[in-house]
Parts: structure tokens; sequence; C-alpha cells
């Protein structure tokens, strides 16, 4: 393991903390041992019925804007019921995912190693190459709009993004079942802050996106158990989707400084802030610390275990700026692009930050 993994494994969030463009709270990286961390086993992560909000009238939606935004703020987690999304299709994905990994070649896929694209670093990260601080047990993959035959542009061509391009298609679906509901959890969020529910409507018209195919091997003995599966970290969008994932793992850092197990139901999909929201917000909504963890059942361990969330993003030379509205802006106004690259540069290196200025 090369110095700065090393470091990462021992370090607290805090020592990196002059890549952060929001407030964060101090954590360790890596796990402890049994009995050094503090767990809530009776904090739930509260649940929302979008279908309020993409069905309900008037009321329905100002009653879903204030349950969700009441869960984001706490925590900024919620469990989505009601989203509409035939729940087949996420058993469906989760097959698609470990047969794409399992049956592409190491060699095949390291041609498609991960590189910047605009502000997102979009492509392949081999187990334990995350980032330069975090010797996860995951193999990554991160497709961008630009991945999928969204928009019917002429001259698309699967082959550029994709080792098996059959798998295109398979997943597109999976975008496309997910991308309506961009519109109306932002929309909802942004009534609950008391702004313009329509304020970034056009900015999802077509929207900036990145699916992470997330393939966790089982975990064999003499694996680096300080890494556990995906360490802490904070999501860099304005939130993420995930579908429900069958093995247990997902531990999310609530404000008391406690982990908590998260338990969603099959179906469901986990809604979390990200950075470019909690700046946003001004703090209102914090954009949650989260890991993966080793199952605590072995047998369970023995499994792989696979997620996809999808991130909405917003475009790299848009600008952040505190809502209008939200009294003591506490951030000043900055470009997605300087935004999000100075904050990953914590992953992959001083060199991947990208100074742009607002008004450029």
């Amino acid at each position: 393991m090369d110095d700065r993994k090393q470091h990462g494994v021992v370090a607290s969030s805090h020592e990196y903390a002059r890549y952060d463009q929001v407030d964060k709270p101090a954590y360790r990286l890596a796990e402890q041992d049994a009995g050094e961390e503090a767990f809530d086993e009776d904090f739930v992560i509260r649940t929302c019925d979008l279908g309020r909000a993409l069905h309900g009238d008037e009321r329905d939606r100002r009653r879903f804007a204030d349950e969700l935004g009441a869960a984001m703020q706490e925590v900024g987690f919620a469990i989505l019921e009601g989203h509409g999304v035939d729940p087949q299709l996420f058993v469906d994905a989760a097959r698609w995912v470990e047969d794409f990994y399992t049956s592409v070649p190491l060699e095949d896929k390291l041609r498609y190693r991960a590189a910047r694209h605009g502000s997102v670093s979009e492509g392949y990260f081999p187990i334990q190459e995350t980032s330069a601080i975090h010797p996860d047990l995951v193999e990554g993959w991160v497709f961008g709009r630009r991945a999928f035959d969204l928009d019917g542009e002429p001259g698309f061509d699967a082959a550029k993004l994709w080792p098996r391009p059959e798998f295109e298609p398979r997943f597109r679906r999976l975008v496309e079942a997910e991308l309506p509901l961009f519109r109306p959890i932002l929309a909802s969020i942004l009534t609950y802050l008391g702004c313009d529910p329509h304020l970034y409507d056009d900015r999802l018209v077509r929207a900036k996106l990145g699916l992470r195919l997330n393939y966790y091997p089982p975990l064999r003995d003499g694996m680096d158990a300080r890494a556990g599966r995906l360490l802490g970290h904070e999501d860099i969008d304005l939130f993420t989707l995930l579908p429900a994932p069958t093995v247990e793992g997902l531990q999310i850092l609530n404000r008391a400084g406690k982990w908590v197990r998260v338990h969603a139901p099959p179906g469901t999909i986990v809604l979390n802030t990200g950075d470019y929201l909690q700046r946003l917000s001004n703090d209102i909504l914090p954009s949650t610390t989260h890991r993966v963890s080793r199952p605590r059942d072995p047998a369970l361990a023995r499994r792989s275990r696979v997620s996809f969330p999808l991130a909405a993003y917003l475009p790299e030379h848009d600008v952040l700026r505190v809502l209008p509205g939200l009294a003591g802006p506490r951030y000043e106004p900055i470009k997605v692009i300087t935004f999000h690259t100075r904050t990953t540069a914590k992953f992959y290196g001083d060199d991947y930050a990208v100074e742009v200025p607002v008004d450029s």
C-alpha cells in the first residue's frame, strides 16, 4: 500500500479538510475495531411516499415536501417509496452488474480507466483504486450521460465507453426509469427551503448524471479489514438515488456522531444529499457521511455485493450560489467545476483541481 493510502487508513477526515468546500464532521476514515465505534441502533431513517408528489394534488405535494425536507435536514437521508419504478428492474439491474463485472476480463476493464470528463471522473476504478486515500474492497465504474443513447444523437457508439456494448441499453432502461424522479425531488426540496420549486427545472431538461456500478467481491481471509468495503465519504452532487441493496453494509453517520445501519425495504430507493445541495441550502441540508461496512453475518460476507447509485449533478460551468431567500449566506458563489474538482482532488491528487473564475 502506498504512503498516502497507508495514511488514509489511520487518518481523520479533518486531516483532509482543506479540500472540502462545505463544512463536514470529523470522523476516522477507516473502520475501527469492535467496541471502538458508537452505533445508534434505535435511529430510524424516515420513509417518504414520493407518490404524493408524483400523483397527488397541491396539498399532497406540500405534505411530501415537508416530510422529505425534514428527513433530509435531520440526517441527509430518506427512504423513498411510491416512486413508480418497477422493483423488478432493480432485481434485474443487480444481476446485470454482477454479470458485467465477472464477464469482462481485467485487461479489457483497464482500457477504460477513469479520467476526468468535465467535472466528473468517469470510467473504471480497479479494486482498492477508488481513490488515493481509500484502499476500498470494491470495483467501481462511472457512466455519465454521454455513455447512454438518451437523446438519439447521430453517431452514438456504445463501444467507445462500454467493453460490452450490449449492456448499454440494459442500464439505459434503469437510467430512463429514474431520471423522471430528479425534477419532483428537487422541486420538493426547494419548496421545503422556501424557494421557487421550478428554479432548477432548466438544468434538468438534459440532466447531468452519473450512474456508478459498484461490485464488491466476496470477502476472503487476508483482505485488509481496515479498508472495509467502502470507506467513509460524502457524495459530491445534488443528491443520489440508490435502489435498496440486498446485502447489509450501508451505514450513515448521524448528527450525534454515531453510525446508523440503513435498513431499506426491497424495491425502495435510498435518497441522500450531496455537497452541491449542502452548499446551495446554506448547510440546512447536510451532505452526510456514509460507508459500506462488512456484513455482521459471515455468510453474507462470503457473497458478492452490488449497488448502482445514480447521481444528479449540475453542469460544470454553472455557478453554485446559496439559494435566494436563505439568510446569512455562508458561502461565496463558485463555479461547479471548481467546487467539484477542488473537493475530489482529495481522492485523485492535487493536480485534479480546475480553477475557473465565477465571471468567466
